[in-house]
């Protein structure tokens, strides 16, 4: 079936589901304990560099794309010593994400699929959040992997060292935004993939996510749905089919994928929602517990901004739903 074919029921199911939720009451500020005042830096690897990894010529660059001084939204590039930046809440639940933000391969945003989190999902809703900042392909740096490597040492990191952060080592997901949910696809579906030597006790640790969410994510490299730009920087201007058939997250999908929580605006014109309608497919096809919300209203790229007076607002709601659901079996 077409993803065409599709959309139309899937879109009355997500007004369904987020038409039930309005009778609903809000997750109230006073409801849960603060997040901590300031979060904390931690490296991915010993000494700061990739095994066999250089330092960029240049170094990281921070930019801020915002006018308005209380929403800040920044982004970095030519990250050479990836670092997760750890948001606790004052009272974990056991849950942690790693959240991968997206950017196009080309940066890596920080904020409104980064820091913005914090409110509904470590003050309200007790899940401590692990953001990343990966090595990014053409700054230099011809290894394509070098963002899969990134991630799986994260993944590795937070659950070896799960009890210093109050974590159940069963309950460690994903979460990735458009670029960084293709980053999080290739890490659900080749979290043993070995793309780098092991250097200590902590890749020994399973990388392997316990759950997936993947928010407007790049899937597709091969097809009319694939987002160029993505496409370009990861793969190159000469990529062949064959290649552009191995980073298609939807021919990747095997038995063992975590169950995988997909959200899509049907109007997004940068990454359509062809995307996350093909990789459904092919996680039911293979078994795997999925869960899909497509909004009719949302574009790309909102993040938890952006959303007022449409549907997509719910989608943090939705989410920690889905992951305390999926969490339910490992908490004690």
């Amino acid at each position: 079936m077409s993803p065409s074919n599709v959309l139309k029921p899937l879109l009355l199911l997500a007004l369904a589901t987020v038409s039930g939720l309005a009778g609903e009451p809000a997750l109230a500020a006073g409801e849960a304990e603060p997040v901590a005042a300031s979060p904390d830096r931690v490296a991915l690897w010993p000494g700061g560099l990739a095994p066999g990894d250089k330092p960029l010529p240049e170094p990281m660059q921070l930019v801020e794309r915002s006018a308005d001084p209380t929403l800040p939204d920044r982004y970095v590039t030519h990250v050479s010593e990836p670092f997760l930046v750890v948001y606790r809440p004052r009272r974990p639940n056991g849950t942690a994400l790693l959240v991968i933000p997206g950017g196009g391969y080309k940066r890596v945003v920080l904020d409104k699929e980064g820091s913005a989190l914090a409110p509904a999902f470590v003050e309200q809703g007790g899940v401590t959040l692990f953001v990343l900042r990966y090595r990014l392909p053409g700054e230099g740096r011809d290894d394509r992997e070098a963002a899969l490597a990134d991630a799986q040492r994260a993944l590795r990191l937070i659950r070896h060292r799960a009890g210093e952060w109050g974590v159940d080592p069963r309950r460690v997901g994903t979460i990735g935004f458009s670029a960084g949910g293709h980053l999080a696809a290739r890490l659900g579906t080749g979290f043993d993939q070995p793309v780098y030597p092991a250097t200590d006790a902590i890749d020994g640790t399973s990388a392997r996510p316990d759950f997936q969410l993947l928010i407007y994510p790049v899937i597709d490299m091969a097809g009319p749905d694939t987002h160029p730009g993505s496409r370009e920087r990861l793969l190159g201007t000469q990529a062949t089919p064959e290649l552009q058939q191995r980073y298609s997250m939807q021919t990747r999908v095997r038995a063992d994928t975590p169950p995988t929580f997909l959200l899509h605006a049907a109007d997004d014109d940068a990454v359509p929602v062809g995307n996350s309608l093909m990789l459904f497919d092919s996680l039911r096809r293979a078994g795997v517990d999925t869960e899909l919300h497509v909004f009719p209203h949302g574009g790309h790229g909102f993040g938890t901004r952006g959303t007022t007076g449409l549907t997509t607002a719910a989608w943090p709601r939705l989410a920690l739903d889905w992951i305390a659901a999926q969490t339910a079996e490992a908490t004690p």
